[in-house]
């Protein structure tokens, strides 16, 4: 898609293209207000924007339609199928990395009352492991900023996407 079809959509056209990359409707409606965007760069830099603007009950309406990592997202949604499409690239295979997984994301419900979010994308299985280790030691303050930014790289990474199709 072009800057210029976007900013061709309806407004509920807009919308519905933006709701699927995050589950924050302010940030779908704030992106398509601000239409017309003269280049994707400029799209990018109102999204990121808008991203600093989420509190922390949208980023926990967010995590509820995310997957544990490592496990395959349910549904037949846009928002499931990107999911999948992102955690595809990890190739699995070796099952103490699933089981090690598996625990992780167990342990980090536990310590933090959420899903555990990393963008997949252009990780290997190995470091997302490693990342969640590593995150399962942080203070609770710490570990917010860290998933609010990396559902922010998630959101812009599937932005991107679409103006690249």
């Amino acid at each position: 898609m072009t800057p210029e079809a976007f900013n061709g959509l309806s407004e509920t056209e807009a919308i519905s293209l933006l709701r699927p990359l995050v589950s924050i409707p302010a940030w779908a409606k704030t992106v398509s207000e601000a239409r017309p965007y003269s280049s994707v760069e400029d799209v990018l830099r109102c999204a990121e924007a808008a991203c600093d603007n989420w509190t922390q009950e949208d980023i926990a309406r967010a995590l509820s339609a995310h997957p544990r990592i490592g496990e395959r997202a349910s549904g037949t949604g846009k928002e499931a199928q990107l999911s999948r499409g992102e955690q595809a690239t990890l190739n699995i295979s070796q099952q103490a990395v699933i089981d090690a997984l598996h625990d992780g994301n167990l342990r980090y419900e536990q310590r933090f009352g959420r899903v555990f979010l990393i963008r997949a994308k252009g990780r290997s299985a190995e470091q997302i492991l490693d990342n969640l280790q590593r995150r399962l030691q942080n203070l609770p303050d710490d570990e917010d900023r860290e998933t609010a930014q990396q559902l922010k790289e998630i959101t812009l990474l599937r932005l991107k996407e679409i103006f690249q199709s």
